[in-house]
């Protein structure tokens, strides 16, 4: 049985917001694209990722003026290439309670996202396929 790759599994991330967008802004972007996890890019290079949860918190702020995606984003992301295997990429992210990993190519593209939303789906396949098999 030839292991599963990464590229197999992800979701295709054409989107991504810049570092000086405003919270309230990530927000409506995530809600407009149905998603939890954004890759965040400076003059056209991945500096982090914010997800719901930080754009949550950010809302709390009651400081002068709206924080950024920059402020509140979690810099340097988990990245992997999109010929990882998938079962030491779910390890990791579940050893180190990771909600989403990036994949970058080689041209240091961001291409892609795995989540544990996708993780589940890929989890929930094989365990359909495995009943079925024991059932024929």
């Amino acid at each position: 049985m030839t292991a599963l790759r990464i590229r197999d599994c992800m979701t295709a991330m054409p989107h991504t917001i810049g570092a000086d967008i405003p919270i309230k802004k990530v927000g409506e972007m995530m809600l407009k694209y149905d998603v939890r996890h954004l890759p965040v890019k400076k003059a056209g290079k991945l500096v982090g990722i914010i997800s719901d949860r930080d754009v949550k918190a950010a809302r709390s702020y009651r400081g002068p003026g709206e924080l950024t995606a920059e402020e509140v984003m979690t810099p340097d992301p988990y990245l992997v290439a999109p010929d990882a295997e998938l079962g030491p990429v779910a390890l990791e992210m579940s050893e180190h309670r990771y909600g989403s990993v990036l994949i970058q190519d080689g041209a240091g593209e961001v291409i892609g996202i795995f989540t544990d939303t996708d993780a589940l789906r890929v989890l929930g396949q094989m365990l359909q396929g495995a009943r079925k098999l024991r059932v024929a």
